[in-house]
């Protein structure tokens, strides 16, 4: 079992970096988050996991020992491999799939892809109750507050036309950065990201205020 790396970053490609340790390059999957973060020439440590198959020797590697174990969690449910497991990680949290299974809310699972509805419900049903300390680190005052203003940004998104994954992604990402940021400068700064709105801006005019 290879459970940490610790070398100098050789590459970063879209869902991999290659670690030189000892002279040895390991070619470990990553989310995108990670692999922006990680810079060739520069040196990494990443806890990693060795997934056997018949046919392959996969590493997946993550920025800390949270994400890898919500990820041995997330493949020990049936139907999710490592691949869907890794989207899942690059999609949320720990906390916020700590937070999703608590409230039962399947729909964050069905954002990601390659995860169907039956998946995405046998995620909740098995894995409830097994994450809690993941809940209970990421918890903050301000949630109820945060996830209000996420959810009205991302239904004036939506009713934009843009795709919901799309949009729960760039809300995610926008809140992670100014976690009090209020609606209309969530969907502002949203629509710097996402591009022209298809129906003109008029939901900005008359829905978001």
């Amino acid at each position: 079992m290879i459970s940490s790396l610790r070398g100098t970053v050789l590459a970063v490609s879209p869902g991999a970096a290659v670690i030189e340790v000892a002279g040895v390059g390991y070619r470990v999957g990553v989310t995108p988050d990670h692999g922006r973060a990680l810079r060739p020439g520069s040196e990494a440590l990443v806890h990693t996991v060795l997934v056997v198959r018949e046919d392959e020797l996969s590493l997946y590697g993550f920025a800390s020992v949270e994400e890898l174990e919500v990820f041995d969690l997330l493949r020990s449910v049936s139907g999710v491999g490592p691949k869907s497991a890794l989207g899942v990680l690059a999609a949320m949290t720990p906390a916020q799939v700590a937070a999703a299974i608590e409230a039962e809310d399947d729909a964050a699972f069905r954002r990601v892809s390659g995860i169907g509805p039956k998946t995405a419900k046998l995620i909740v049903v098995t894995l409830a109750g097994k994450l809690p300390a993941f809940a209970a680190a990421g918890a903050a005052p301000a949630a109820p507050a945060a996830a209000a203003a996420a959810a009205q940004a991302r239904l004036a998104l939506e009713g934009l036309g843009f795709p919901e994954r799309r949009v729960a992604e760039t809300v995610d990402e926008i809140l992670a950065g100014s976690p009090g940021a209020e609606v209309p400068a969530i969907v502002r700064l949203a629509l710097a990201q996402l591009g022209p709105a298809q129906r003109g801006g008029a939901l900005l005019g008359d829905g978001v205020r």
